[in-house]
């Protein structure tokens, strides 16, 4: 079974499993659309904002020191949609309606996640593409002006001319 065939098979089990789940879009960390059963202009913008959402995930995780990133959860009136890391380059985001257990999917969930991200890390690279990227160092040396000593501000509050 292909790479492709086999991430398609996930996600439909992953559906049939659990029909609270109304839709599902594995994305590259880049914001790639990889596959989704989502009408194509809205997996194609979910798939940015996934990706997004992931990169701001990350960072808030890496921020307060608590651990990998896990998901990320946006909840709505209507239900909600959670992403997922699927592997080192790929995101699995659901759209679930307001009846779902989100304790149970996730569970579900981040096994297709795992599994779909395993096939994917090791399917071949596309002829011409490039590596992904090393992580960034952290902001404060990728920045040239955090070197820069600092000077202590006196400003006065002035009215701006009328």
């Amino acid at each position: 079974m292909n790479a492709d065939t086999m991430v398609g098979t996930e996600l439909w089990g992953l559906r049939r499993r659990r029909p609270e789940v109304a839709g599902t879009v594995l994305a590259g960390t880049d914001g790639l659309l990889i596959s989704s059963d989502l009408p194509a202009t809205d997996a194609t913008h979910l798939a940015a904002l996934a990706a997004a959402s992931f990169g701001l995930g990350h960072r808030v995780a890496d921020t307060v020191r608590q651990g990998e990133f896990r998901e990320s959860v946006v909840r709505t009136s209507a239900g909600a949609v959670v992403t997922y890391p699927a592997g080192r380059n790929a995101l699995l985001t659901l759209v679930a309606d307001s009846a779902a257990d989100l304790e149970a999917l996730h569970d579900d969930a981040r096994a297709v996640a795992r599994r779909t991200g395993s096939v994917l890390d090791t399917r071949p690279a596309a002829p011409g593409a490039s590596p992904a990227p090393e992580a960034p160092a952290p902001f404060a040396v990728t920045t040239p002006g955090a070197a820069l000593p600092r000077r202590a501000a006196h400003h006065t509050w002035r009215r701006p001319p009328i």
